[in-house]
């Protein structure tokens, strides 16, 4: 189990990747802060579930994408309750507010912004994360050769997507 001082360390360590694991997934700033919030919430709860059979940034993400799972299946619940059709994602695009001004990076993260899932999802966990495909493959409950296929191939995309504008 983790000391007090711990968590304080780890909130500090895994804050910023989590939170831009989840915006990548809701592309909502709103959304993704809360559920980062949430995240380290439930984490400090269930602290002594943690076997360290993962690392625990791995055991974070994990636990990041089962809340924003969730979010979405309540978002869809309501959606039907009110016979609307409001998609669990944002349609707003945040990239401007976590990118440097460098308008190549911008346009990269556009044209990330703009893959079919999960490409777009490892891509982010890949750069953003710096996670490692058996990391990318644990949280998306994939292999590791999976995850390093899927990123091979949203690179091939992203380059397509280059020569073609």
């Amino acid at each position: 189990m983790l000391k007090c001082v711990d968590m304080e360390e780890m909130y500090q360590q895994y804050a910023k990747p989590v939170y831009y694991f989840l915006l990548s997934l809701s592309h909502s700033p709103e959304m993704a802060e809360e559920l980062t919030a949430e995240t380290f919430y439930q984490a400090i709860r269930s602290i002594h579930r943690y076997d360290g059979s993962c690392q625990l940034k791995t055991w974070l993400f994990q636990i990041a994408k089962n809340l924003w799972l969730k979010q979405c299946s309540k978002a869809k619940r309501e959606s039907d309750l009110f016979h609307q059709n409001t998609p669990c994602e944002c349609t707003s695009d945040p990239m401007d507010e976590i990118v440097d001004a460098s308008e190549e990076k911008i346009t990269f993260y556009k044209k990330v912004n703009r893959l079919d899932e999960p490409y777009r999802t490892v891509v982010y966990l890949r750069l953003a994360s710096n996670l490692t495909f058996e990391e990318i493959g644990q949280i998306l409950d994939q292999s590791a050769n999976w995850a390093r296929v899927t990123y091979y191939r949203a690179k091939e995309r992203l380059k397509t997507s280059y020569e073609t504008s």
